[in-house]
């Protein structure tokens, strides 16, 4: 009975003294001195000597001064036993320590030979072998460019391969990836975080940029520019307007959709116009101005800044900006002197905008103390005045009966030198008023004249508290009109420019461009009023064409 065997248990190597021999098991003593009862088939070479102590470490110093490649050229395609390798490979019958280093080798070169069962491997296929050993160099360079990067990290440096990759690796790395793995290793190494390193590096100015940059990266991952899309066509020919007028707007406003004008009439009525931007003269559906617009959807506001819905030639073509004859689509409504509506009139036209007015600067001379004075110190006094008792005598009849003025503060934000300024804003004030209650009767009246006119449009309705967008006029419960058509911002929300297409070709008499829903149809767009506020920032794209087809 041989004193010693080699076996392998459980996916590892050992060497044992026998202590007894049964026919399908062994009971073994190791050198460290456990005994364990092995089965007779997990024997892989048995042999005699004394002093098992330093087998195992001669065994694997023998496997370290073997070469794999060399191996698995003298091997061949055929599976073979590790004993008729090794004598082979030694030219002579081995020793056991011998036997037992071979194997160590060929069970530790995956990549060379596969097992094929206890003792027995195949050389793998050369183009199998190929893409092993590329893969393990690949790896090998990608540990050497993951240890150099964690240096530079370390040091203050980001890495030039890190720059284009910034965004990605803050908001959405690939972590599979070797910068990433490098970031990580970086961060757990000095105790940081991936924020915190970049800035330390210099990559990362503020923690303004930190989340407009990550707000930009999940809605905008394109980037917020427009190509070159070039300026819409503007019509000279349409008739002047026989007005003086102005807009009332945030400092910051770019995009001037509305202005207002007050015209005296014989016999003392008073003719007051609510004048729109007219861009869907210009943007016509299916140009690639029109795509774009209808990929963002509306204008995103955030403190300090906005992403338009239209590039910035757009805007500069049609915003009714002060000093200039703006095409522009106008409602006129003739007010008696008891502010009751006597006549109204649509008109598509040209409008002189006298002077783009501020909140802040307007507030101070116009509101609810200069007004009850009676001492409105402002080139058009008589003019906001006037639309002051219209806008309360529309608010009047909306609401059942004369609302009390309460001026609820809201906050204005501004980021000036990545700074925040917070301003505070009194909405219900006289001039909050007049642009309201102008912008929901305008939008109230457009859409009830587009449903008589059996128009297609998009109308926001509020039932039961829930606001959403539908193709189907329906009554505005909060508002307290009958319908209400989004159509007062068309430079700013791709809805309002859906609708100002459909009132355009109204006033022409012409055939509109979006065909209507069939008659009695309950059909829906499906769009909360959130969401619509929001769309340009959602990740989910709606076609307000394709809502519009019947």
């Amino acid at each position: 009975m041989s004193k010693n065997v080699f076996y392998e248990e459980e996916g590892s190597f050992k060497v044992g003294a026998v202590l007894a021999d049964h026919d399908t098991s062994l009971q073994v003593e190791a050198p460290h001195g456990k005994r364990s009862k092995i089965k007779a088939s997990a024997v892989l070479l048995r042999f005699d000597g004394a002093g098992l102590t330093h087998f195992m470490d001669e065994a694997h110093k023998l496997a370290e001064g073997m070469d794999a490649d060399f191996l698995w050229q003298c091997c061949g395609q055929e599976e073979f036993a590790f004993d008729k390798l090794a004598r082979e490979y030694f030219g002579r019958e081995p020793t056991p320590a011998e036997l037992a280093g071979l194997l160590f080798k060929l069970h530790g070169a995956p990549m060379y030979f596969y097992k094929k069962g206890r003792g027995r491997y195949k050389a793998a296929p050369p183009e199998a072998l190929k893409a092993a050993l590329a893969s393990v160099e690949r790896k090998r360079r990608e540990a050497e460019r993951r240890a150099e990067y964690v240096a530079q990290l370390a040091e203050g440096r980001l890495p030039p391969e890190f720059a284009p990759l910034a965004a990605k690796l803050l908001y959405g790395p690939d972590k599979q990836s070797v910068e990433w793995k490098a970031l990580e290793d970086a961060c757990e190494k000095l105790k940081t975080t991936p924020a915190k390193l970049f800035e330390r590096c210099g990559a990362l100015p503020s923690s303004h940029d930190y989340h407009l940059n990550r707000f930009l990266f999940e809605h905008f991952p394109r980037g917020a520019a427009f190509p070159d899309l070039g300026a819409p066509a503007v019509p000279h020919d349409l008739p002047l307007a026989e007005v003086e007028a102005f807009s009332i707007d945030d400092v910051t406003t770019t995009e001037v959709d509305d202005a207002l004008s007050v015209t005296a009439l014989p016999g003392g009525n008073l003719r007051i116009g609510i004048h729109i931007a007219a861009p869907a003269l210009g943007v016509t559906p299916g140009s690639a101005l029109d795509v774009a617009a209808r990929e963002r959807l509306s204008t995103v506001y955030f403190p300090g800044s906005k992403i338009t819905m239209l590039p910035a030639a757009a805007i500069e073509a049609y915003s009714l900006a002060e000093g200039r004859q703006c095409p522009a689509l106008s409602r006129y409504v003739e007010v008696a002197p008891d502010l009751s509506i006597v006549a109204h009139v649509t008109r598509i036209e040209r409008v002189p905008v006298t002077h783009n007015l501020r909140h802040y600067a307007l507030e101070q001379a116009f509101n609810e103390e200069t007004l009850a004075a009676g001492r409105v110190d402002h080139s058009h006094a008589d003019a906001l005045t006037n639309l002051w008792r219209f806008a309360r005598a529309l608010e009047t009849a909306r609401r059942g009966g004369e609302a009390e003025y309460e001026a609820r503060p809201e906050y204005n934000f501004y980021v000036e030198n990545d700074r925040v300024r917070i301003v505070q804003r009194l909405r219900g004030t006289p001039v909050d008023k007049i642009v309201s209650e102008l912008m929901i009767h305008v939008n109230g009246a457009w859409g009830r004249e587009l449903a008589a006119g059996g128009l297609a449009a998009i109308y926001r309705v509020q039932e039961g508290g829930k606001v959403r967008m539908s193709t189907v006029p329906a009554a505005h419960e909060g508002l307290g009109v009958a319908s209400y058509a989004w159509a007062s911002s068309p430079l700013r929300r791709y809805v309002d420019l859906v609708n100002q297409r459909q009132l355009i070709a109204l006033a022409r008499g012409e055939a509109p461009p979006y065909r209507g829903a069939t008659s009695g149809s309950s059909r829906r767009c499906g769009i909360s009023s959130r969401r619509m506020r929001h769309t340009a920032i959602s990740s989910a794209r709606w076609s307000a064409i394709g809502a519009c087809d019947g």
